[in-house]
């Protein structure tokens, strides 16, 4: 499994790293036999010729060791190399399972966050480690495997009892390192709960956000206790299996150094007394420390941390599975769409509450559409049945007569636009955010102008400092942060450029949550002048004076549409919703602003 990843490297840069990796394994080896001949020579050689004796086998020893140095200095880049050609596949694989999934609930489930966070070959802490790590440790484990062959067959040409005397148990403690450091990882994995709770604390007291509320409350003591006790939660029981695995590693070191010994010792004295060759004597202790040195005990923690994050990709391709391209897969022709929820029932994964319950409603083409109701009334989870981001669990959404689920997911949200009430802001310039609206056609400036000015926005580009191209976020070269009104503006741009560019469905939650009352009003008499005939609108707004102007209006409560009419007819029907008109409407004339507004640190 660790070696798969290897698969995504160039051949060039495989087989030259390996080569390589090959020459520095058996250099130990080579080394042990240059340094026996070199000692040899000199016992025999004596007197004037003892110099020119030696010059060939000093020169050869000298280029070993000058190789030792060369190898790494040309290692080192490849490796480098190789690990980011793995990495940088791994992360693009992850990713394109990410976003090639149709719906969002497998992503919003915690292990699969959990999951992502192991899998995502970028490592936070001393356990963790990429899959290009444990590949580039297979590898070298390998090479070093031809080293250990080498440098026994050295070994046993002087002493054969010695192999198994070193090899045996360096081998057998490295599989037990590798395995105990594989059990601390998964211990340390099962804490992972612990450690996002504590980042959760450890980002609210540094957060400039919640930094108001930390010192206004006097949070401070509470958040470092609450962190301080989830950092122990977490560490605790790995601090203490660390200080046993610590004890056992003291007495492996030990084990080593008594094999080490009592293959040392016999050789030294025998090369002492004379009862063999100096030469013999060097071979044996150069080719028994090259069999110990050859253990990489860091590739051990290679392969195990690595091991991890690979084992968290394979779970998480079971969670998060691309769907296959089907051959019955419908598209939606062009021209104007009409949505149908027939008996649709919806309940988010892991919870028993139905949200919609056998609901029934028309989306007529052209037609304006408000969906109004409480907080909890199941608004928002329609919004996301309709963009496809979950499926029914009963019943079925229809466009033109096709279920949604036959068609391409791809295909359908290219006729659908939408404006989340928690839309992204984008570090991105202007026009860029803009576009991202209909991402997959070349970008087109009319209707990136006709959009701007539909939404509002033409009044705030002509005060930022490079128009189109002005990144907002001020973290940026020459950029500028816009207030939550302004960025509302920019995101209704982004849904109405998509309509400017083939779609069909426009879908806006809150879309002017952060207005007033007044420049509310005239984004939506342009969005009612300018959405054409062909293009139909789904609004939610807990604004009931913007809904006025919806050709109808649906009263969604207890996952079900209880009310439907325009406004006038709803009011004179005197029901919930004529109830939650008349109440706003005395806010109004209270004086109430009701809008949400953060960061108003916009242009002026």
């Amino acid at each position: 499994m660790l070696l798969r990843p290897l698969r995504t490297v160039p051949r060039p840069l495989l087989a030259g790293l390996s080569l390589l990796l090959l020459a520095q394994a058996l250099l130990p080896a080579a080394t042990a036999l240059a340094m026996g001949q070199l000692i040899g020579r000199a016992e025999r050689l004596t007197g004037d010729g003892l110099l020119g004796g030696l010059l060939w086998p000093l020169a050869a020893f000298t280029v070993l060791l000058l190789a030792a140095h060369l190898l790494e200095s040309f290692i080192e880049p490849l490796d480098w190399l190789l690990k980011a050609r793995i990495v940088g596949a791994h992360r693009a694989a992850l990713l394109r399972r990410a976003v090639s999934v149709p719906t969002i609930g497998g992503l919003e489930q915690p292990r699969t966050q959990q999951l992502v966070q192991a899998a995502s070959a970028d490592p936070e802490n001393w356990t963790e480690r990429t899959p290009a790590d444990g590949a580039a440790a297979q590898l070298r484990f390998i090479t070093a495997a031809c080293g250990f062959v080498a440098s026994s067959a050295v070994l046993a040409a002087f002493a054969w009892w010695a192999v198994p005397v070193i090899l045996l148990p360096v081998v057998a403690l490295r599989i037990r390192f590798v395995r105990r450091f594989t059990e601390l990882i998964r211990q340390w994995l099962t804490r992972a709960d612990q450690a996002q709770q504590g980042e959760v604390w450890a980002e609210a007291l540094t957060s400039p956000n919640s930094g108001k509320d930390v010192r206004t409350f006097g949070l401070a003591g509470w958040m470092l206790a609450e962190y301080r006790r989830h950092l122990l939660g977490m560490f605790e029981p790995l601090w203490r299996r660390t200080v046993h695995t610590s004890w056992e590693n003291i007495g492996h070191g030990l084990v080593v150094l008594v094999c080490l010994l009592a293959v040392f010792v016999p050789a030294a004295a025998g090369g002492a007394d004379g009862t063999q060759s100096a030469a013999v004597a060097t071979a044996v202790l150069s080719a028994g420390w090259s069999l110990v040195s050859l253990v990489d005990y860091a590739d051990g923690r290679d392969v195990a941390g690595a091991e991890a994050a690979l084992e968290a990709t394979a779970e998480l391709e079971k969670l998060l599975p691309v769907p296959v391209p089907r051959q019955g897969d419908q598209t939606v022709h062009e021209g104007p769409l009409h949505v149908r929820f027939e008996g649709v029932s919806f309940r988010y994964p892991g919870t028993e509450r139905t949200v919609l319950d056998a609901l029934d409603l028309d989306i007529r083409p052209g037609e304006l559409l408000a969906v109004v109701g409480l907080n909890g009334a199941g608004k928002s989870t329609l919004i996301k049945l309709l963009s496809g981001l979950y499926e029914p669990t009963g019943g079925r959404l229809t466009a033109n007569g096709t279920d949604l689920a036959d068609l391409a997911p791809d295909a359908w949200r290219r006729r659908i636009s939408v404006v989340f009430q928690d839309f992204v802001r984008y570090e991105l310039s202007a026009a860029d955010n803009v576009t991202l609206g209909q991402a997959s056609v070349l970008r087109d400036d009319t209707a990136l102008e006709a959009a701007a000015r539909d939404a509002g926005l033409t009044a705030v580009l002509e005060r930022l400092p490079l128009g189109w191209d002005t990144p907002l976020a001020r973290s940026r070269t020459d950029g500028v942060d816009l207030s939550g009104g302004q960025w509302q503006q920019v995101v209704l741009a982004r849904a109405l450029y998509a309509v400017h560019t083939g779609a069909r469905l426009l879908v806006l939650d809150e879309p002017t949550a952060h207005l007033d009352v007044r420049t509310e009003f005239d984004v939506f008499d342009r969005l009612a002048r300018a959405r054409g005939h062909d293009t139909s609108v789904v609004l939610i707004s807990h604004r009931l004076s913007t809904v006025r102007q919806a050709d109808r209006i649906v009263l969604l409560d207890g996952g079900r549409i209880t009310e439907s009419g325009s406004h006038d007819e709803l009011i004179a029907r005197q029901g919930t919703y004529a109830e939650m008109f008349a109440i706003q409407a005395e806010r109004f004339r209270r004086g109430h602003e009701d809008r949400i507004e953060e960061g108003e640190y916009g242009i002026e």
